[in-house]
């Protein structure tokens, strides 16, 4: 059973202390346990993205993602504009297990819904296609390398 905080909320991300809570919980999964090259995590996006937090009752960073939206996101959607890019989803080890994933994808689509978008796509890491399965993410396309991991494209409707 993995122990952590008992309770959460996710949020849209609203200022420079939010954003930086972000993008510290990207540094510390994607940089530091994933070995992602730094240079590349952060990029142009990041400031017309949306992100989401959540956070524990403390006020404690737990998980990040963010979508992107209109011309930001053509390269990854077949350049559709009415789908909106899920990237970046990133939960702190002490807090995998307890639903915060979900919770941040749930947090992303309700922002894509808001923005009148029609579906998200995502590129996830092959080893995590079933948790996006369950979200009801469908796999399309051949795999693909990111970052030197394998990924493969996945979409849902809203």
């Amino acid at each position: 059973m993995t122990s952590g905080p008992a309770a959460y909320s996710t949020r849209r991300a609203l200022d420079e202390s939010d954003l930086a809570a972000c993008f510290q919980v990207r540094k510390d999964v994607f940089v530091g346990e994933q070995q992602v090259p730094e240079e590349i995590e952060y990029d142009s996006h990041d400031a017309s993205a949306v992100h989401v937090l959540a956070v524990a009752e403390d006020g404690s960073a737990l998980g990040t993602g963010r979508l992107l939206h209109g011309a930001d996101a053509l390269d990854r959607t077949g350049g559709d504009l009415t789908v909106g890019s899920l990237g970046r989803l990133a939960v702190t080890r002490e807090a995998r297990g307890l639903g915060v994933g979900a919770a941040l994808v749930r947090a992303v689509e309700e922002e894509a819904r808001a923005l009148g978008l029609a579906a998200v796509d995502l590129h996830a890491q092959t080893h995590a296609l079933g948790f996006y399965e369950r979200l009801g993410y469908v796999a399309y396309g051949p795999e693909f390398p990111d970052a030197g991991m394998p990924h493969r494209a996945m979409r849902r409707s809203l």
